[in-house]
Parts: C-alpha cells; sequence; structure tokens
C-alpha cells in the first residue's frame, strides 16, 4: 500500500517591499526544491513587505523555508525598516496550514520544529501563535506584534512575554518571529477615495471583531500615500462563518456615512476557492450554487 502523501501550505511574511533584488533571493531557496511548490508571492512597496505562500511534503517545505529565513536574516535591517504594516522583525510571520492529509495536532507540531530551528540556527526569539501558542494570550497575533519592532526589546523583559524558543533578547536587525498553525484566511484589503487615514480606521473599527464587529475579522485602516488614497486592511479568519462579499457590502456602506466611495479591493497571497464561489453566489443571485458546480473542482487529480 502506498504512503498516504501528506500536503501543508505556509505563509511566511518578509519585511521587504520594495527592494526586488533582495526579494528574489529570499525566494530563491523556494525554487526547485523537491517536494516543494512555490505557489506565490506579493511584494507592496507601502507595506515595505512581501507574502510569500509554499506548499508541499511537510518536512521539504520547513527546511526550505527555514534556509529562506536565513537569507532573509542576513538581508534586512529592522533598525532601518519602515512601511504602513505591522511588524516585528525581518521574516515577521510564518503560519502553517494543514491542506491535505494533516491534522492541526500535525501541523502545530510542524510549527513547534520549525521555530525551534529558526531560534537555533539565527538566533530569533520566536513566538508561537493561533492553533500553536502555548498560552491563551498569545493565540492572537495583533496582540503578539503589539509594540511592532521598536518596542520588542522592552516587551520581551516583561515576565509574561518571555519568548517560546530563545533568550529576552531580539535579534538586533531580524527583530522577533512569530511561527503558528491556522486554518485557511483570507487577506483582502479595500480601497476607498480618500486621504483622511481616520475614516479608514473608523471603518475598521466598525467591522473588525474586537470592537464589537464580524467575529472572524481583524483589521484596521493604513495610508497608501503613492496611491493618494486609503485601505482597510484585514484578515477574514474564517470565511466560511464571515463571508468576503459580507464584508464588502458592510465597508460599501459604512463609507457612505462619510461621503466616500470603495475604488475596490485585492487579495494579498491565494485565497481557497470556496470563499470566491460564496461571493459570486451572492452577486449574480444564484439558487443552490456550489463548489460542486464549478468544472475544477470535478478534475481528476
Amino acid at each position: 500500500m502506498s504512503e498516504v502523501k501528506k500536503i501543508v501550505e505556509c505563509v511566511p511574511n518578509f519585511s521587504e517591499g520594495r527592494d526586488l533584488e533582495k526579494i528574489e533571493k529570499i525566494v530563491a531557496p523556494l525554487r526547485g526544491k523537491e517536494g516543494v511548490k512555490l505557489l506565490n508571492y506579493e511584494a507592496d512597496k507601502d507595506y515595505n513587505r512581501v507574502v510569500v505562500t509554499v506548499m508541499g511534503e511537510p518536512q521539504a517545505v520547513k527546511k526550505a523555508v527555514v534556509e529562506a529565513i536565513g537569507v532573509a536574516t542576513e538581508l534586512i535591517d529592522m533598525t532601518k525598516h519602515e512601511g504602513e504594516h505591522s511588524r516585528m522583525g525581518a521574516t515577521d510571520v510564518v503560519p502553517f496550514i494543514p491542506i491535505k492529509n494533516m491534522s492541526m495536532t500535525e501541523v502545530v507540531e510542524l510549527a513547534k520544529e520549525t521555530a525551534k530551528e529558526i531560534n537555533e540556527q539565527y538566533d530569533i526569539p520566536i513566538f508561537l501563535y493561533e492553533k500553536a501558542a502555548t498560552i491563551p494570550e498569545r493565540e492572537n497575533l495583533a496582540t503578539v506584534r503589539k509594540g511592532q519592532f521598536e518596542g520588542m526589546a522592552e516587551k520581551l523583559q516583561k515576565a509574561e512575554w518571555n519568548p517560546d524558543f530563545g533568550k529576552r533578547e531580539i535579534h538586533k536587525t531580524a527583530g522577533v518571529t512569530a511561527v503558528g498553525a491556522r486554518m485557511p484566511l483570507v487577506a483582502y484589503n479595500i480601497d476607498l477615495d480618500t486621504k483622511d487615514i481616520e475614516i479608514a480606521k473608523n471603518i475598521a473599527k466598525v467591522i473588525r471583531h474586537s470592537n464589537g464587529g464580524f467575529r472572524y475579522i481583524k483589521a484596521g485602516g493604513v495610508e497608501i500615500k503613492e496611491r493618494g488614497i486609503t485601505q482597510v486592511t484585514m484578515n477574514i479568519t474564517d470565511y466560511t462563518k464571515t463571508s468576503v462579499y459580507r464584508v464588502f457590502e458592510t465597508v460599501k456602506m459604512e463609507a457612505k456615512r462619510y461621503g466616500v466611495n470603495v475604488l475596490g479591493s485585492e487579495i494579498i497571497g491565494l485565497v481557497p476557492m470556496e470563499a470566491l464561489i460564496d461571493s459570486a453566489g451572492y452577486y449574480l443571485g444564484l439558487y443552490g450554487f456550489s463548489m460542486d458546480k464549478v468544472i475544477e473542482s470535478n478534475l481528476m487529480e
């Protein structure tokens, strides 16, 4: 009997979105490796961040990602880093996601193995978050990252913020990294035709869970100076319970209160097809529409 093939996804976020030469060097270890497929990488100049998506066999993915983190550690100096996105390290976050024949328990163990290797090889302190968190207070990435790179050295001295791996000292140029395990999420940004960042922040406050909004939304407001607009930027952590279309329509409704229009939206990284099927069914008014009616979902493996 052939061995069951396990597939995991990893979406490391690196704090470099402007220097294309550096970005190519960081993703290079993820190319051409047996058992690993580089699916996508998207750099954002305003956020000064690149989101990378790889998928493959668990140990092969772990090895390639750890190698890429080593390159990022050499190339990125957080003491000189500026960007609109919150960040605390050269490799900011490393989430692992079960895709095929893997339980969340197995993915948590993989995350812990990866965290241990990163710390041992590069002397970067590691926090475990989401499903891999060792204490409830560290499940929320925003809580872990609060203070960002500039405040992390002081934060590590607090009793409750001893790293899961490593010493209570940030890496001088690479900062701190969070490694976790989670289900697939949708990284989603909605553009507003205003430069007023307070409007974007107010709308984000309405939709995010921490302020009484949608249960599975983490959101904030950012200014995209190059384009003269602002964004409501968010993670939809469970798209099966909080739909993309529902969030989009709510933001449009809230924007009208300020005389502001929604220009469009964007998905960062990859997205589960089911999340888009749900929105297509809503906007087209389709009856009984599901994944079963999509040609690609019926293709033989």
